[in-house]
């Protein structure tokens, strides 16, 4: 189903498009403003994000959405010129004296679609790469966090022409039609499930997608390596945003040996990460009512076949306040819901496999993940390791920090997701690899034009000779 709100502005975008691709001085100009409006509705911001969860600390917001999207402005505004200089490459020697090149050209206008677990990064960090690449651009952000929505629409909409970037909010359906939308390239950042819907609706446009999605991150633990750093680390990561992360590290890998000293040691850390848990500001609250009632039967299930559920804070979750304190599970089994599902929440289940290689074997068993985390300190077994998986990003001895690094292309593969952004990985995604041969006026190859008699024969066999491996 169409719908014709939404086409006219998307017809509106690619006409003003054609009529005036932006430059890179309008690129920069956007960008500049870009991050003078989120500083300036920076606490608005932090406030809607707030409402939506119901409690979210400040300095989390500003931690892990507002100061990497400054950050990844300043990176692009830095490295546009750089990014869209033209490349000269060698060029085919029976061609000369030909030269040629590639450069990126802007794809035209590009659908986002945000997601509510960081909506403020997840709607306006694919719209840096998209208005670096030259892109107009309509941004969609989640329905499930409506007030930082309405105030992105609102900074947007207020700040740049229609034609140009807008924002709509909705529901479900318009999420839907969004997807369907004969967009230049359309961008989404969601759960695999809803993965496979949006580009099963953008297949008949054949737009093309990128899908940041999510999946089980592993984290492993050589037994050689201390565990109370390991579980320091891992437990920083798996409680931001109360486990609300894609990055998340989802479940742990360790041999037996170390559940004791597991145990103790994640009950530190979260002792001195949060302490009176229950009544702590900067603990952040679950989304909401559905997605607790969601937790909480993960944890029944796990609970009926036999799992140990260990109650990290001494303390018990607040149904009514969304407020679901850690846990660790331990004598869990692959057929659990919470080892099959992704879990975005505080609920750690710990597997015990006591080698590394049944740990490989386990994470190459089941979908690529978004992330992998491996705790060890002996470069033979990382880079094995590295070898011998496939995921989306790695860190080595931390959590979730390697989509931090501007450098390092961000992105799932497999059920975890495809394409990438963050960079220039960004700039390239919403851009055109458009190759260029320019001919002279005097070329080899107006020799090889039929008919192929006498020495045109002769010259085509020397080049076969001269090309064959």
């Amino acid at each position: 189903m169409s719908n014709p709100q939404l086409e006219t502005l998307l017809n509106q975008q690619k006409a003003a498009f054609k009529r005036n691709p932006p430059d890179i001085e309008k690129r920069l100009d956007s960008l500049k403003k870009l991050s003078d409006i989120v500083k300036q509705h920076q606490e608005e911001l932090i406030e809607a994000v707030y409402t939506d969860f119901g409690l979210r600390a400040r300095e989390e917001t500003l931690f892990l959405e507002i100061f990497p999207l400054q950050d990844e402005i300043r990176h692009a505004m830095k490295n546009l010129r750089n990014w869209a200089k033209r490349r000269y490459v060698q060029g085919a020697w029976f061609l000369l004296p030909s030269s040629a090149y590639y450069q990126f050209q802007p794809l035209g206008s590009v659908g986002i679609m945000g997601a509510w677990n960081y909506q403020v990064l997840l709607s306006l960090s694919p719209l840096v790469d998209a208005i670096a690449a030259g892109n107009h651009a309509i941004i969609k952000p989640s329905e499930m966090a409506p007030a930082s929505a309405e105030v992105i629409k609102e900074i947007v909409n207020s700040n740049f022409s229609e034609d140009y970037i807008h924002c709509i909010t909705g529901d479900a359906e318009i999420a839907r039609e969004f997807s369907s939308m004969p967009f230049d390239h359309l961008f989404f950042t969601g759960s695999t499930r809803i993965g496979k819907k949006i580009m099963a609706a953008a297949a008949p446009n054949l737009t093309p997608v990128t899908l940041e999605l999510g999946g089980k991150s592993p984290a492993i633990i050589h037994e050689c390596y201390p565990v109370k750093l390991a579980a320091k680390r891992i437990m920083a990561g798996k409680l931001f945003n109360c486990g609300q992360t894609c990055v998340a590290p989802d479940y742990v890998i360790m041999p037996s040996s170390l559940n004791a000293e597991f145990e103790e040691e994640v009950k530190n850390s979260v002792a001195k990460f949060y302490p009176n848990i229950t009544e702590n500001e900067q603990y952040s609250q679950i989304i909401n009512s559905d997605h607790f009632d969601r937790l909480n039967d993960l944890l029944i299930d796990a609970e009926d076949q036999g799992a140990r559920i260990v109650e990290v804070s001494f303390q018990k979750s607040v149904a009514d306040k969304k407020l679901m304190t850690p846990k660790l599970v331990f004598g869990v089994t692959p057929e659990m819901k919470l080892m099959q599902d992704e879990i975005f929440g505080p609920i750690l289940p710990v597997l015990n496999l006591n080698t590394i290689n049944d740990a490989v074997d386990f994470v190459n068993d089941n979908p690529k993940p978004l992330a992998l985390y491996y705790f060890d300190e002996k470069k033979k077994r990382i880079d094995w390791l590295l070898r011998n998986t496939l995921s989306g990003g790695v860190t080595i001895n931390d959590t979730i920090y390697h989509l931090a690094q501007h450098n390092l292309p961000f992105g799932g593969v497999g059920a975890s997701g495809m394409g990438h952004y963050h960079g220039f990985d960004g700039f390239r995604t919403f851009s055109k690899k458009r190759a260029v041969m320019h001919q002279k006026r005097f070329a080899a190859s107006d020799f090889l034009h039929p008919p192929f008699t006498g020495f045109k024969k002769k010259l085509i066999n020397i080049i076969g000779r001269i090309t064959k491996v």
